[in-house]
């Protein structure tokens, strides 16, 4: 990609300067233009390697708006790609590929299984095998594209190859420079909402697919600390067993300090066991268990090995029989354990008593009598043949009583830790629904992912020197505000459904910050399992420095997703009067609590950050919007987006393939933030707005994604937009 990160600067004529009109009226403000050169030290800091991993093949223009004050403002606009569309989705396929391949091995390891279980193993492991293929597949024809190419246009969205790719993705930039200042940079990530159009929407997207699909959940955590128990129990078991024997084969030999020592590791061998029985995990599995047992009692499966099982008590225990009670008592496994300890106790109560006998042989002994000695022995001495044959004769019931004991709690155990690892894989693959739903989860995932790591990458560089940001970013966690325009009406809906399902997603990711071992290994590294991946963001040395310690130690950056839609369209008009908006509604109602939830824990922890009225005004304002009905209440979007701001949030902004309606946001909310922020002049205000969307960037989008410089707009469709959503004459037509 030889040049790819070089800035492509868009020329067209040059404006007076100020200079010039220092004790004059300002001139009629036309159409803004770029400048004919920038400032080094901007175009020195985009080249930056720390630049360089997150943003390539730049194009860049730089405007003069006048102010209310009659003075000038500098403006770059500056629309970038980035690696991050191709290198993050690429590991997270390997990361899959690894993850199901490491599944199929720990579902094959369980060792023999009864029929229903074995056929949840079987439809397990055909699940992974298949996503191991696509995967495989698909990772391989990404490396061959990403050797030339870091984008994907709108017109490959249903490659089956580029799903996992997002849309369009770019970052969106604004360097403001007002009069006697250095700069101010806004940012938001454009792309278009992840979904998953190669499989398409016939039947919705995710949040219909998957709302059939449900089972129990363990978490990677449970699931390791199942394998861990089975391991420990698997050891424990025979030397339990092995020591047992000992103890009775030692109660035939001469030396009593010999049998002492057997006791003593059989006692110490068998705490340890009880230690690990005593697991809560093992108590809640077999609970559920029962509950599964129950639920399914009159029902049949059919399993990927074409078995048929029914989904009884008896066929779907493990080794033993484990629940087959209408009834369960939860206290149970409490007694299960307590008696291997209880038996234990036995057999060391008997040693006392016989080893006391063999010591006092007078004494009035409450167990039944062994034969009598002839003579006294002490400790060391070896008693009588009769009486070493009443030793063996009081221990072994009790020994097969200990045994028997052990013997049913480890069943019990190994059943209930095999239902935990192999309900854990069911829930990450069959209990997600078929492998297509599962596979069309990942991609959207992944088109989110890179998006918001983009962001983020860049919200972290422009933080370094922001201590608040710093200290909010260890304590808090990112605020992501995701802002859609999609209709709820048609293939759309189904768009929505996706995204909602791959924005919630984003929840279970984090960021950490790591230290780069060269200036130029600066691309962020993806680690972890679905539902823990971390993402690791490396800084150069100088910049590492900069940190607080909390994050040089590596402390976890929770990602915090909200996500806001409205429809502006005139499908969304449809569904407005024909159809149904209750998506959107329980999309944005949600994403209002979330962010409620995020400004009050900012608020708790850092109240200098989130303490001032104005903030809580916003939510206010934005929870009456949000529960208003309106059509297309846009006002949602923009106190959303202010918020976001205000909390140093990433913003990001999609409709269907981030070209036209998402031109149409990111202009306008660029020309608010000079307004609101930088004093535009209020009757420049339409001019600025007008000549970004018909000669500024994202009109160079659109060229590059369809080959021409209109947006996909009829006039009759822009009747039904709100009106500062709508181009300038000239700059739309249906010519896509």
């Amino acid at each position: 990609m030889d040049g790819v990160n070089k800035a492509r600067e868009v020329r067209v004529s040059w404006l007076q300067v100020e200079a010039e009109s220092d004790n004059q009226t300002a001139p009629e403000h036309k159409c803004p233009v770029l400048c004919d050169s920038l400032h080094s030290s901007v175009q020195d800091k985009e080249n930056s390697p720390m630049m360089r991993a997150v943003l390539c093949a730049q194009v860049c223009k730089v405007y003069r708006f006048q102010t209310e004050d009659q003075r000038w403002m500098l403006v770059r606009e500056q629309l970038s790609e980035t690696p991050l569309s191709f290198s993050l989705p690429k590991q997270l396929l390997s990361a899959l590929i690894q993850e199901h391949t490491s599944r199929v091995q720990q579902v094959k390891e369980l060792g023999d299984l009864s029929p229903h279980w074995d056929g949840l193993r079987h439809d397990v492991i055909s699940h992974c095998n298949h996503l191991i293929g696509c995967y495989r597949e698909i990772l391989t024809e990404l490396n061959k594209r990403s050797a030339w190419t870091c984008f994907k246009s709108c017109s490959s969205r249903s490659n089956r190859y580029l799903q996992f790719v997002p849309t369009n993705l770019h970052s969106q930039r604004m360097m403001v420079t007002d009069p006697g200042s250095t700069g101010v940079w806004y940012e938001v990530i454009t792309f278009g909402a992840p979904s998953d159009h190669h499989q398409a929407f016939r039947h919705g997207g995710l949040g219909r697919l998957l709302s059939g699909h449900s089972s129990v959940s363990y978490s990677q955590e449970e699931s390791y600390r199942a394998r861990e128990l089975l391991s420990c129990v698997a050891q424990l078991q025979p030397l339990v067993f092995g020591l047992a024997d000992e103890l009775l084969a030692v109660s035939l030999e001469l030396n009593m300090s010999r049998l002492q020592q057997v006791l003593d590791s059989l006692t110490q061998q068998t705490n340890l066991l009880v230690h690990t029985l005593k697991e809560e995990l093992v108590k809640s599995a077999l609970l559920e268990i029962h509950n599964q047992c129950t639920a399914t009692s009159n029902s049949s499966h059919v399993h990927s090995n074409g078995l048929v099982c029914d989904n009884s008590p008896a066929s779907q225990d493990g080794p033993q029989d484990v629940v087959r009670r209408d009834v369960y008592d939860e206290e149970e496994w409490d007694r299960v354990w307590a008696n291997v300890a209880k038996s234990l106790n036995c057999i060391v109560i008997m040693m006392d008593r016989l080893q006391g006998q063999e010591e006092h042989p007078r004494e009035p002994r409450r167990l039944e009598k062994p034969e009598a000695a002839e003579d006294k022995t002490s400790q060391n001495t070896a008693p009588s043949s009769s009486s070493l044959f009443s030793w063996q004769e009081h221990l072994l019931p009790l020994v097969v009583t200990f045994r028997d004991c052990v013997r049913e709690a480890v069943g019990k155990a190994q059943v209930a830790m095999t239902f935990v690892i192999l309900q854990g894989a069911v829930a990450t693959t069959v209990g997600q629904g078929p492998a297509h739903i599962v596979q069309r989860r990942h991609a959207v995932f992944s088109q989110a992912l890179s998006a918001v790591t983009c962001g983020f990458m860049l919200k972290l560089y422009g933080g370094l020197e922001d201590a608040g940001f710093l200290q909010q970013l260890h304590s808090v966690g990112i605020l992501a505000e995701f802002k859609s325009l999609l209709s709820t009406n048609g293939d759309e809906e189904g768009i929505l459904e996706d995204m909602e399902v791959g924005v919630a997603d984003l929840s279970d990711v984090a960021f950490t910050i790591t230290k780069a071992k060269t200036e130029e290994d600066l691309l962020p590294m993806l680690t972890g399992t679905w539902g823990n991946f971390v993402v690791e963001v490396p800084l150069p040395s100088e910049n590492f420095g900069l940190l607080p310690q909390r994050l040089k130690d590596g402390c976890l950056i929770r990602v915090h997703p909200v996500h806001f839609n409205i429809g502006i369209d005139h499908q969304q008009s449809l569904a407005e009067r024909f159809g149904d908006s209750s998506l959107q509604e329980r999309v944005n109602q949600r994403s209002c609590e979330q962010l409620r939830a995020y400004c009050r824990l900012l608020r708790d922890m850092l109240p200098q950050m989130a303490g001032d009225q104005s903030l809580s005004d916003l939510l206010a304002s934005l929870d009456r919007n949000v529960h208003t009905r309106k059509s297309k209440n846009v006002e949602v979007l923009w106190i959303a987006a202010m918020v976001c701001r205000k909390v140093n949030g990433v913003r990001l902004t999609s409709c269907k393939s981030a070209k036209d309606r998402t031109a149409m946001s990111v202009t306008l909310e660029q020309c608010v933030l000079l307004q609101q922020r930088h004093k535009l002049s209020q009757q420049h205000f339409n001019t600025a707005l007008d000549c970004m969307r018909g000669t500024g960037c994202r009109m160079e989008n659109v060229q590059k994604n369809v080959g021409s410089r209109k947006f996909a707009f009829s006039s009759v469709q822009l009747l039904t937009f709100p009106k500062l959503y709508r181009p300038p004459e000239g700059s739309y037509g249906w010519t896509h």
